[in-house]
């Protein structure tokens, strides 16, 4: 423990080490994680990467309605766990992926004795962590009402991160639409251009020293999507969830889980170049599919006249020349975009669907996500958000031979949105649709 200590404050860790505090490092040992766990202060943790600080003691937990899961943790114990596991995947950046890290599981308990778990995973260029809860005092449910979770910078750290718009504003009253710009190598000290933080995934250069890229992986329907809060003084973001604007204000902004239950993983990607970030694949190393499924789907390439034609595009004769095009190339699909319900129609949907399968191309067409919580025209609209409308819709679809379904303009980052996904993905696997969200 001794030489553990000398190397930690020989390598430029800013805060004293005491006997509770906890160091786990990936497993070429580059990259270090260490979780200080005083009770007198909220738990916080902190990551080098050869000696280099990029992430300053930042801090963990989070409140509930069944409990304060940030002040006056205890630390009752933890345990350290190697994985080394091989995956395939046929949808992301590589095809095999060789996961190995060091999994750190901390026992904490709140000053009324309630307990959390904070699992960590170390790997050579990531770190991945959430909270895990049980069922607490016969309590069988929880709603989250905020995170402590945060990330604290070096104060030499500049950013490239795209700001969180206000909800309910712009074309059609869309937004947030995850379409503002980034800025480049700005200083921490720039506020977001809206005052609600930043998108994920955020990029953060940390002087000379390296990269951080901050995310999260693994959310679904029992959880929201979250964000980066604006800055504090302090050079500190803090997880930040939905604004009850979303969605046109339905749903609530505070996620509720079952118990036991855990959060979505935070996630972390360092490096002293680029690469690692380029490279990362965490976002997959840590979660597990939901379900199997139904089919086997292969995605391929494909023609949209939306891109340089746009709505005048969506016509017969003009998605004629499109398939002829993806037939050309040697493509597999075609996308039609909005307004096909109206400028084809559903009765020419079918002849065109055969027409492009003479051709060896298949067909996805576009949905709106709702009808209730934005002001768009274009249809298909008021098909994905009723369960009883869309299964209907897909069954339709399936008969004509649709192979897939783009969804557009969701409402914002609530749990309810996040189960509107699941659920759409779920009944389009029932009848064999792929999905672009």
């Amino acid at each position: 423990m001794k030489k553990i200590i000398s190397a930690l404050l020989a390598g430029c860790c800013l805060t004293s080490l005491t006997a509770q505090d906890v160091v786990v490092k990936g497993p070429d040992e580059k990259l270090q994680l260490v979780v200080f766990t005083s009770p007198a202060e909220k738990p916080s943790y902190s990551i080098t990467y050869n000696g280099k600080t990029m992430l300053e003691k930042s801090p963990l937990g989070m409140n509930t309605n069944i409990g304060d899961f940030a002040k006056g943790m205890k630390l009752t114990g933890h345990t350290v766990t190697p994985i080394d596991t091989v995956y395939h995947q046929d949808r992301i950046k590589t095809s095999q992926v060789h996961y190995q890290a060091n999994e750190l599981n901390c026992h904490f308990e709140n000053l009324k004795g309630q307990k959390i778990d904070i699992v960590f995973r170390v790997g050579n260029n990531d770190v991945a962590f959430r909270y895990t809860l049980p069922r607490q005092d016969g309590k069988g449910s929880v709603t989250v009402t905020a995170e402590e979770t945060g990330f604290r910078f070096p104060q030499q750290t500049t950013t490239f991160l795209c700001p969180q718009s206000d909800a309910m504003i712009g074309w059609k009253r869309t937004k947030p639409s995850y379409e503002e710009e980034y800025k480049a190598d700005a200083p921490m000290s720039d506020r977001s251009q809206y005052g609600h933080g930043y998108t994920f995934p955020c990029l953060f250069r940390i002087g000379d020293d390296g990269w951080v890229l901050v995310s999260e992986t693994g959310v679904d329907s029992r959880y929201c999507g979250s964000r980066l809060s604006d800055v504090s003084e302090d050079n500190l973001y803090t997880i930040a969830f939905p604004m009850a604007e979303e969605n046109n204000g339905n749903g609530t902004v505070a996620p509720a889980f079952a118990l036991p239950g855990a959060t979505p993983w935070r996630t972390i990607t360092v490096g002293e170049t680029l690469k690692p970030i380029v490279e990362t694949t965490v976002a997959w190393d840590v979660v597990r599919p939901l379900y199997e499924t139904k089919y086997d789907y292969r995605f391929g390439r494909g023609t949209w006249s939306w891109i340089l034609w746009q709505d005048g595009s969506i016509n017969y004769d003009d998605q004629v020349r499109y398939i002829d095009f993806a037939a050309a190339m040697g493509y597999e699909y075609a996308l039609i975009d909005n307004w096909w319900d109206t400028n084809i129609g559903r009765e020419r949907m079918k002849s065109l669907v055969e027409y492009a399968r003479s051709k060896g191309v298949e067909l996805f067409l576009w949905y709106s996500s709702s009808g209730y919580w934005n002001d768009i025209e274009q249809g298909p609209v008021n098909r994905m958000d009723n369960a009883i409308i869309r299964k209907r819709e897909m069954k339709w679809l399936q008969s004509l031979g649709v192979k897939g379904i783009k969804v557009d303009f969701f409402g914002g980052d609530k749990q309810e949105t996040m189960r509107l996904y699941e659920d759409i993905l779920s009944d389009a696997d029932d009848h064999g649709l792929m999905v672009i969200f």
